[in-house]
């Protein structure tokens, strides 16, 4: 399905991006969202081949959507389709002089490639039935071999972080001048901290006690890349002492979510661990607690980390997770060593439960550091690559 808006400016540059979503949600979805927005406000002929966009994106008269459907509402077997729809659309628009932008191994085009997550790194783990671990397998396969393949052609690679520039590098043994580096943007003005009496206010719109610690997860219990079972074990420990005055919130959904609900109640720790499913308030969620904990098993880059920390949380995430190359000397202990350590993960957190206050100052000049960053300056230079290559 295409949905066109058939004004387009003479004198501007075309451009096609290729991604699943251009929304506002989700890492990479927000910053195809902030690119596809940074080109049409400028004024250039924008087309998208992507499952769906914003709304407010629509509206741009020199934005054209080309909707593809995913198939049985499946992203892997829609992945192919995209993967279609992007070179018919490319070998279209490229006619003219067009520059055409994709995700990873999302379309084989041979001009940029936005990598954001290297999913040869992303392995599957065995949780779940035999459908789903299937599932995660061939997910794993294909998109694997897919990003080879585009990333082997591609004119150039930009990518979010110098740690997935080194992995690229690493496994394909290309020219590193071939990959430039962007990090992420915020929207300083959503991912702020609280201001005097909000974080009160909202503890009390949450129903949590203004008198106790609260840390947050942030992420899908689909899988355990997120690193939830973790966290979970390392929760567990630490309600064992009496002296830990502190709850766990946890924001998102996945298939794992009815499980780990059994496993809180049965280990009595229900009272402890509070489940809030899907939210779409989670700049609030951030304001309202005290740190930010993502043991994650993989990470391209992590922006609810930093999304938590533009809020003023310290937070806590692997060390090989692409924004950690960012954290400064004073914060490297919020920097997991082993996602799989629930031993170490309870020490830390309560190491920090002791040294918050010395932390403070770090964190809130990191915080201001990373605000200091907006998604228009992301584009902006993201696109100063794309235009300085011919």
């Amino acid at each position: 399905m295409v949905r066109m808006n058939v004004k387009h400016g003479t004198d501007s540059s075309r451009y096609l991006l290729v991604s699943g979503d251009f929304v506002k949600t989700g890492g990479m979805d927000r910053a195809n969202y902030a690119l596809a927005s940074h080109l049409a406000r400028r004024g250039d002929e924008v087309h998208l081949v992507a499952y769906r966009a914003g709304e407010d994106l629509l509206q741009h008269e020199n934005l054209t959507l080309h909707q593809v459907k995913k198939p049985l509402g499946s992203y892997l077997l829609g992945h192919p389709v995209l993967g279609r729809a992007g070179r018919s659309w490319a070998a279209r628009l490229g006619k003219g002089g067009g520059r055409v932008v994709v995700n990873g191994g999302n379309c084989r085009w041979g001009d940029v490639n936005w990598l954001h997550h290297l999913n040869v790194l992303d392995h599957p783990n065995a949780s779940g039935g035999i459908g789903r671990r299937v599932h995660r397998k061939l997910g794993y396969w294909l998109y694997s071999r897919e990003d080879r393949a585009a990333l082997e052609m591609a004119r150039v690679i930009v990518t979010t972080c110098e740690r997935n520039k080194q992995d690229l590098v690493n496994w394909l043994g290309i020219d590193p001048a071939r990959v430039k580096v962007v990090y992420y943007g915020t929207d300083p003005e959503v991912f702020r901290p609280a201001v005097p009496g909000e974080r009160e206010a909202l503890r009390d719109r949450f129903g949590w006690p203004q008198d106790r610690l609260m840390l947050s997860f942030v992420g899908a219990l689909g899988d355990r890349r997120k690193g939830f079972d973790t966290l979970f074990d390392a929760w567990s420990r630490l309600c064992q002492d009496p002296s830990w005055e502190a709850d766990l919130v946890v924001a998102g959904t996945g298939a794992e979510l009815p499980a780990w609900q059994e496993r809180a109640k049965a280990a009595g720790l229900a009272s402890r661990i509070h489940f809030l499913g899907f939210r779409r308030d989670i700049p609030d969620i951030f304001r309202a607690c005290d740190a930010h904990v993502l043991p994650s098993r993989y990470e391209g880059y992590s922006l609810v980390t930093q999304e938590a920390l533009c809020c003023g949380q310290p937070a806590f995430i692997t060390r090989t997770a692409g924004i950690a190359e960012r954290f400064p000397d004073e914060l490297q202990t919020l920097l997991i060593p082993d996602p799989d350590d629930a031993d170490d993960l309870a020490d830390r957190l309560r190491d920090w439960q002791a040294e918050a206050g010395r932390m403070a100052p770090a964190v809130k000049a990191f915080s201001e550091q990373l605000r200091a960053s907006t998604w228009d300056q992301m584009a902006q230079s993201f696109m100063a690559i794309v235009e300085g290559t011919d």
